[in-house]
């Protein structure tokens, strides 16, 4: 079984990334990914704010896109404490842990996304997840670092780990990979752009959104993946047909 990734969006000090590190090693994960780190990477003060995690930081991968970081997973929730207008299932860290304890027990690869220290995450990012993770702290004062928030959810994956039953028995395929959900996303969006669904057109984020989170919700496997795809090719070239027609019948005409 492989841990959860962890994916910081965004990160902006060296100091935050290390003490990512070292909460990381100490539940026992040890897969980070950074997109876009502000100060580039590597950072040699991420060294020193480790306390000796080199291990996760030497193995660090670093991305352009979010998309791009979560491309081979098939589980991804978003930890954020704003929803931000998306209608995905809302979970704590410890309901999280033990829906990625039962992916990752059955082969599949999963992961966790923070948002960076300021900004949190982009509406659009969220919408690519399967969730949304929210730790239940006190409204009174909800300010957390980005390393407690790290190492609360590596904390109930640890737990989760100690205290697993047998594995459990899940029937049917695996679910699609985020690079082949983004595939059909963007094929479905194109289509739907030609047909003039997204009207009026500065409804088209909002819309598409929409649509990307319905379709994740589904947990779609590789063959709905590829059925769904050939079923959008065949309805465009089905228009395509029907206009050639059109055109040609009204050539005839005149």
């Amino acid at each position: 079984m492989v841990p959860p990734v962890v994916i910081l969006d965004r990160s902006q000090l060296a100091d935050n990334i290390g003490a990512v590190a070292r909460v990381m090693a100490n539940f026992g994960l040890d897969r980070l990914r950074l997109v876009n780190p502000r100060d580039g990477w590597p950072q040699d003060r991420a060294w020193a704010t480790a306390s000796g995690a080199d291990w996760v930081l030497e193995g660090v991968e670093v991305f352009e896109t979010v998309a791009a970081a979560i491309a081979d997973l098939t589980t991804v929730f978003a930890t954020t404490a704003r929803p931000r207008e998306t209608r995905l299932p809302v979970i704590t860290p410890r309901e999280a842990s033990g829906q990625l304890y039962d992916e990752a027990q059955s082969g599949r690869r999963v992961g966790l996304l923070f948002g960076g220290e300021r900004a949190g995450l982009e509406t659009t990012d969220i919408a690519l997840c399967q969730g949304i993770v929210t730790i239940p702290i006190d409204p009174k004062h909800h300010s957390l670092n980005l390393a407690q928030a790290v190492a609360i959810n590596a904390y109930e994956w640890r737990t989760r780990v100690l205290d697993a039953p047998p594995p459990r028995f899940r029937e049917g395929d695996p679910p699609a990979s985020n690079d082949l959900l983004l595939g059909m996303y963007e094929h479905l969006e194109r289509e739907l752009t030609e047909a003039g669904f997204f009207h009026p057109p500065e409804k088209f984020r909002s819309m598409s959104q929409n649509l990307r989170v319905m379709l994740g919700r589904s947990r779609l496997t590789e063959q709905e993946v590829a059925t769904l795809r050939g079923v959008v090719a065949a309805l465009s070239r089905g228009r395509g047909q029907r206009l050639a027609k059109m055109a040609a019948e009204k050539s005839g005409q005149t």
